[in-house]
């Protein structure tokens, strides 16, 4: 059964996906049981394992039903699987601003605004950037996030604790607005994390899937990771 189409009122708050895959690795439950609980104890007969996976990698969120019934079935509250704002309305809506007040402050009209918030896709000028980020109040992970520039980080990234991670050096510095010194200390940190972490893995006899599952973890979170160290350095 396919999922039923969400209606603008459906749609959920921020979802923190990685706690969602967090809690159910610790209750040692697999995609293919939360989505029979979904489906048995809530009613949600459309939910599939693959859709449960795609929750957890941040592909799509739950709707607000979805969620409430995904905590039940995790036996944690909702709130548990609220994260922080991450798309450019659900940081306005956070900040109690209309829509047409931030079409205002930026110089935009407000249709073309608004279509920027549907399709969650920032197309502003640096100084219609720097006046979004004032008004929201974004920090410097929140507004690569709210630009569009999350995905291209993730991925090198991913490229960088992976191969070699000189060679994503200029590309990152390229994404964040921070010093190549810092981006180049962050990179070669979490290149030794996420090496450390596969070699040992494998040396207490994780075996190849152990070590994949490992590793998946550590790519899917590897932006909260990047932003985290970037935090460390003095």
């Amino acid at each position: 059964m396919r999922r039923p189409p969400a209606l603008p009122n459906q749609s959920g708050p921020p979802f923190d996906n990685l706690s969602a895959r967090r809690l159910r690795v610790a209750l040692g439950m697999g995609p293919e049981h939360v989505a029979y609980g979904l489906c048995v104890s809530y009613g949600l007969p459309y939910v599939t394992p693959d859709l449960v996976l795609a929750w957890e990698r941040g592909i799509v969120s739950p709707t607000s039903p979805e969620l409430t019934a995904l905590a039940g079935v995790l036996w944690c509250s909702p709130g548990e699987l609220i994260g922080r704002p991450r798309t450019l309305r659900e940081h306005r809506v956070a900040r109690g601003i209309a829509p047409e007040d931030v079409a205002r402050a930026v110089g935009l009209e407000l249709l073309a605004y608004l279509g920027m918030e549907e399709h969650d896709e920032w197309r502003g000028t640096d100084r219609q950037s720097t006046a979004l980020a004032e008004l929201l109040e974004l920090n410097l992970p929140d507004f690569v996030a709210v630009t569009g520039r999350e995905k291209r980080l993730a991925e090198c990234l991913r490229g960088a604790v992976s191969t070699r991670w000189q060679a994503y050096v200029r590309q990152v510095a390229k994404i964040v607005p921070l010093d190549r010194r810092l981006v180049e200390d962050t990179l070669q940190e979490l290149h030794r994390q996420y090496q450390g972490q596969m070699v040992s893995t494998l040396s207490w006899g994780g075996g190849g899937e152990n070590a994949g599952e490992s590793g998946r973890d550590f790519l899917d979170g590897i932006v909260e990771l990047f932003w985290e160290a970037v935090g460390r350095r003095p």
